[in-house]
């Protein structure tokens, strides 16, 4: 029995699971959403309140986890964008060990590519060779290109659901021109760091806004892992639904899709253009959903080290 705890710009997850010959088997999962990154992109500083947001989450997964899994082997906390963009990152990371015990690990952006491509795959079977995995976070967004189960190119790009809304899109529904702007936002960097993407490969997509989508697209009331993982996306499906968020109030959609949309209404648009962008750029029409991330592939990364 392994946990890992990913804490990111705008969630902290938690995954308690079970490790059988490289195989995880998920026992429990929970997620808080402190957005930690609010106003890292603009004042380069994790401010007071987010800390305390992140640490009380901390506390919280903590004591569940000694609380329901005495046997527990270890607990890997990562963070991420956020904390690699943050002036006072060291400052955070000794806040939070001081405060519950936890020691950070801090993923480079080609380690988290990395880490996210192991997990995303850990948790679905029958994908292809040639695989391109996308993680879009809130502060950054991650590409990994796969043959088999060996990385050939991978890299992490400033753009994420909360830097995106926080630099772009600042009315809510946001205005054309911002949409615009955010769209070129997204080309030019992706035009900066092209891939050698090979014909055919497959996407597949984690984190919230891929899963989200999945979630609208299926029409479910509640988070159901073993739904949304090997769901289909289409480029056609998700330029639909950032149709209707581009004239829709957050709020309001959130009223509609409350268990999926709860902690990220406001960012959603940012992360829905940022996939658009990705299909675009690596011309791919269709997208595969996966709940797996970071913490399944610190728990493999775990297993690993130990043998």
């Amino acid at each position: 029995m392994r946990a890992a705890i990913d804490i990111g710009t705008n969630t902290v997850l938690l995954l308690a699971a079970e490790v059988n010959d490289g195989v995880i088997s998920p026992i429990h999962e929970e997620h808080r959403v402190p957005r930690l990154g609010k106003g890292v992109d603009t004042d380069k500083n994790i401010n007071e309140a987010a800390t305390q947001r992140v640490t009380l989450a901390l506390k919280e997964y903590k004591d569940l986890l000694l609380r329901d899994f005495p046997d527990l082997e270890s607990v890997v906390v990562t963070a991420t964008s956020a904390v690699r963009d943050a002036r006072n990152r060291e400052e955070f990371m000794q806040s939070v060990k001081k405060e519950t015990g936890f020691t950070i690990r801090l993923l480079s952006g080609t380690e988290e590519a990395e880490w996210t491509a192991y997990g995303a795959l850990s948790v679905l079977g029958g994908v292809p060779q040639n695989r391109l995995i996308i993680d879009i976070g809130g502060g950054s967004t991650e590409v990994a290109a796969l043959s088999g189960m060996k990385i050939t190119d991978a890299h992490s790009f400033d753009m994420g659901s909360v830097r995106f809304t926080e630099r772009f899109l600042r009315d809510d529904p946001p205005k054309k021109e911002q949409i615009s702007a955010c769209r070129k936002g997204i080309e030019n960097l992706l035009n900066n760091r092209p891939f050698d993407i090979k014909k055919g490969a497959v996407l597949v997509g984690v984190a919230g806004t891929v899963t989200t989508l999945a979630g609208i697209s299926l029409g479910l009331t509640e988070y159901q892992p073993e739904k949304l993982n090997g769901y289909v996306l289409t480029l056609e499906s998700i330029r639909s639904v950032i149709e209707r968020f581009s004239v829709t109030h957050s709020q309001k959609m959130l009223k509609e899709h409350p268990v999926y949309l709860k902690g990220r209404a406001d960012i959603f648009m940012a992360g829905m253009l940022i996939l658009e962008g990705l299909m675009e750029q690596f011309d791919i029409q269709k997208l595969i959903a996966s709940t797996g991330g970071i913490r399944h592939g610190a728990i493999l990364k775990a297993q690993k080290k130990r043998h």
